[in-house]
């Protein structure tokens, strides 16, 4: 835990839910869910479609209310919080889509980014590293960021993030609807997201992908945790919850 002074030490938690419920309108879509994200870990967030998923992505990042429940974030409750300020404490969420500005080139997309968060001065220095870390924006930095492919402009979002340090990244089926060579890629680029020190909330439909980048896995049904622990030991189990297994107490394997 940290007062937001510093870094917590790796495997403290920096993300935590306790008893979130949440509604759209008379809709009641989160149940009492609790879960941690770990500094410096992954944490894969699984379930069928309909389970919840999103909207706790969507909680986690200030875009929909709780009904009741409480939201830590790196030491501070910050349940109830706007989106932009929760943003400015170092969480960003990278929804299902592109989440890049179509209209503005590569480049421009990245030095945004860049001025606004570390100063006019340190955009050179920003660019480089984020052409090093993805070649190919490099090879594309004059192009409008809506010509690129899907994996492309998955990329670019991924960039600023990794440049930026966030502290925790909300990944929501950022994979959705790309070819597997192209995924294979996105998790290349989620790799490096999190060895430089971002942790992961990772939503995904790949199981099997998300499973072997996680250290940690929640599955969701209905609204409500169903599984909650390591990965590890766990793969059978959770293959069968998220597609559609009997239901199982919360918990780790026994």
């Amino acid at each position: 835990m940290t007062d937001g002074t510093g870094p917590a030490p790796v495997g403290d938690p920096l993300l935590e839910l306790r008893g979130v419920r949440a509604a759209y309108g008379p809709y009641e879509a989160l149940f009492d869910v609790s879960l941690q994200v770990r500094t410096g870990r992954a944490l894969a967030l699984m379930g069928a479609n309909g389970a919840g998923k999103s909207t706790v992505a969507r909680v986690v990042s200030g875009l929909v209310p709780t009904t009741a429940g409480t939201i830590t974030f790196d030491g501070r409750d910050v349940t109830g919080r706007p989106a932009y300020e929760i943003a400015r404490r170092g969480l960003s969420h990278l929804t299902e889509g592109r989440s890049v500005f179509a209209s503005l080139s590569v480049e421009e997309n990245l030095t945004l980014a860049f001025r606004r968060a570390l100063g006019r001065k340190a955009v050179p220095e920003g660019l480089d590293r984020a052409y090093a870390a993805f070649p190919r924006l490099g090879e594309r930095h004059g192009q409008s960021a809506g010509t690129l492919s899907g994996g492309e402009q998955r990329m670019l979002a991924l960039a600023r993030v990794l440049v930026l340090h966030q502290k925790l990244l909300v990944v929501d089926e950022l994979s959705f609807g790309l070819a597997p060579t192209v995924v294979d890629e996105v998790y290349v680029a989620l790799e490096q997201v999190l060895a430089a020190g971002t942790s992961l909330l990772l939503i995904e439909q790949h199981v099997d992908r998300a499973l072997v980048l996680a250290d940690d896995v929640v599955v969701l049904a209905k609204g409500r945790v169903v599984y909650d622990g390591p990965v590890a030991g766990a793969e059978r189990r959770v293959a069968d919850l998220v597609l559609g297994g009997p239901p199982t107490r919360p918990g780790p394997v026994d």
